[in-house]
């Protein structure tokens, strides 16, 4: 007995119902004339995830349903074909029908998947985990399922296998996927929207290992593909077998029709598919990054990108970013000299334009941060300069990128690394003023790292070892003073992002870290920084997540606290 399943790794966008659904019957046709007997879509694949409180509104929700008999209608004609739809669906009042014009709150909706069968919806699960933690906040908009869903499928073959559904997090716990199983499942699929960040992916298939071994089922899991504002989704679908081993494994990152051929033979499976090879860590962090920067971009309808090229190591990185993501011909840069910036900076982002083939100008700020002095004069009579000069500068370069991006269209791209974020070594309405952060969750250390990176790989045939050697090498400077390096002001980077990890994204206390070997005045030092400049994080644009914890979604610190530990 034979079951072909394919999975509808795409990237869907958020509400567009009517371009989802596109894409789904799109996906069906080819899925069915391949042989599938099943199609699965990811989670909330219909209408995009995540739509926040989108959800809250009757007639997002309207147009869902309309979508939903859009697909069933325009499916109707692919016999044999079960199609997984993931979707929102209103919760049904006891005891009638559900109402099309009823108020949509955080108790009447579902996180659901149907199953549509030559034209009609045969089965509507309900997802029963619901996750409240790092960038979830599904309980704000769903109630929890409390049924299992079980359909059979007519194989080729003539006889029927019994698929057991789940969504996501279901399948993170125990007795969703046993009472499948207690119910006649004999495969499980798992339709998914799991936020990348570095290691996930394999987090992923180390628990839907367990949960093969666990049934005694093969399972197979289909995930999302694409970026939704900070959030990043890398497709990497894949099917189990039913001892755990990894069968098959579609490519990460990228759109696929994943096909996967289950074939019983007695009590056991085997399983056809193909599996993609699995990528270091780095590269998986490059992938993600630029599939965020040409889908914030690309989905919002911005024509470009412009950015300022200092000569700097996270401005380069954010141009070789940019270019993989967008194409030289969408790219321009500008570097903005003052009477700090040393020759090497102007040489070195010359230098690095000229490999990527993007448009590079030049605006001196001189002039103008010599008139906001003259005008700051009898205000300042008196005083030494200090960071109040150098804030000017950035603020300066900020106003100049803004005007451009106003009257040619293109979105400014902010420069700044995670590690700038946490401890505030930024400038408000300078160096933050922008549309997209997008190494805003990357630290130093990961900034360095990638560029070696990237020198040493050209995924996207954009050119070979973008980033000047020197640029990488150099210590790295903000360049509003003179002879300023970053470490005047900070620890040393390893130092730095190693605090800024234990604190932020693993909520160890400063005596916890200390008791690890690190500085107590360190500790001290950074986790003020962290805590004092909130109120500047709260501002800044929105960036891509890459790690369990970014500044983001799942930070969400108050500005105004006397808490100190």
């Amino acid at each position: 007995m034979t079951l072909p399943i394919c999975v509808a790794q795409l990237n869907f966008v958020v509400g567009d119902m009517a371009g989802n659904a596109q894409k789904i019957v799109a996906a069906a046709h080819q899925a069915h004339a391949r042989g599938a007997r099943v199609l699965l879509t990811p989670e909330l694949a219909l209408c995009g995830y995540a739509a926040e409180d989108l959800f809250l509104r009757p007639a997002f929700i309207d147009a869902c349903d309309d979508a939903l008999k859009n697909i069933a209608l325009q499916t109707a004609g692919l016999k044999g074909l079960h199609i997984v739809v993931g979707h929102p669906a209103r919760v049904p009042e006891p005891g009638s029908e559900v109402r099309r014009e009823r108020s949509v709150s955080v108790a009447t909706l579902h996180n659901a998947a149907s199953v549509l069968l030559d034209g009609a919806v045969t089965h509507t699960y309900a997802k029963r985990e619901l996750p409240n933690y790092q960038v979830f906040d599904e309980r704000r908009y769903f109630v929890p399922g409390q049924d299992t869903c079980v359909f059979d499928v007519n194989t080729a073959d003539g006889a029927p296998v019994r698929v057991g559904v789940l969504i996501c997090e279901d399948a993170w716990f125990d007795e969703p996927a046993a009472d499948a199983q207690v119910a006649g499942a004999e495969v499980l699929v798992v339709i998914n929207a799991s936020p990348f960040h570095t290691g996930k992916g394999g987090e992923r298939e180390a628990a839907m290992r367990g949960r093969a071994r666990t049934t005694g089922l093969p399972l197979v899991y289909a995930h999302l593909v694409g970026g939704q504002d900070e959030v990043v989704f890398e497709g990497r679908s894949f099917v189990m077998s039913a001892d755990g081993s990894l069968a098959g494994r579609a490519v990460s990152f990228e759109e696929t029709l994943f096909d996967c051929t289950l074939h019983r033979q007695g009590a056991g499976w085997t399983i056809e598919a193909s599996t993609d090879r699995d990528h270091s860590a780095d590269a998986d962090l490059w992938h993600a990054l630029v599939l965020g920067v040409r889908d914030y971009i690309g989905k919002n309808g911005f024509p470009a990108a412009l950015l300022g090229l200092s000569g700097g190591i996270d401005s380069a990185l954010v141009l070789a970013i940019a270019v993989d993501a967008l194409g030289k011909d969408r790219v321009r840069t500008v570097m903005m000299p003052s009477p700090y910036t040393a020759d090497i900076s102007w040489i070195d982002a010359r230098d690095m334009a000229e490999r990527l083939g993007v448009r590079y100008d030049e605006i001196d700020i001189a002039p103008q941060f010599e008139a906001f002095k003259a005008s700051l004069a009898g205000e300042f009579a008196g005083l030494a300069e200090d960071t109040t000069e150098e804030n000017l500068q950035a603020r300066i370069r900020g106003t100049l990128l803004m005007a451009l991006s106003n009257k040619f269209g293109g979105i400014v791209l902010t420069t700044g690394n995670k590690s700038e974020m946490a401890t505030g070594y930024c400038t408000l309405y300078g160096d933050m003023a922008g549309g997209f952060a997008v190494i805003k969750d990357v630290t130093k250390t990961a900034v360095f790292r990638l560029a070696r990176w990237r020198n040493a790989h050209d995924p996207y045939g954009t050119g070979a070892n973008p980033i000047p050697e020197r640029i990488i090498t150099r210590p790295p400077s903000a360049e509003l003073r003179a002879d300023q390096k970053d470490q005047d002001s900070l620890p040393e980077y390893d130092v730095l992002d190693a605090i800024i990890e234990r604190y932020m994204e693993n909520d160890q206390s400063p005596a916890q870290i200390v008791a690890e070997g690190y500085s107590a005045a360190d500790v001290e030092k950074v986790v003020r920084l962290i805590r004092i400049n909130e109120y500047k994080r709260r501002q800044a644009p929105v960036g891509v997540r890459v790690t369990h914890r970014s500044f983001g979604k799942d930070w969400r610190y108050p500005i105004t606290s006397k808490y100190r530990a």
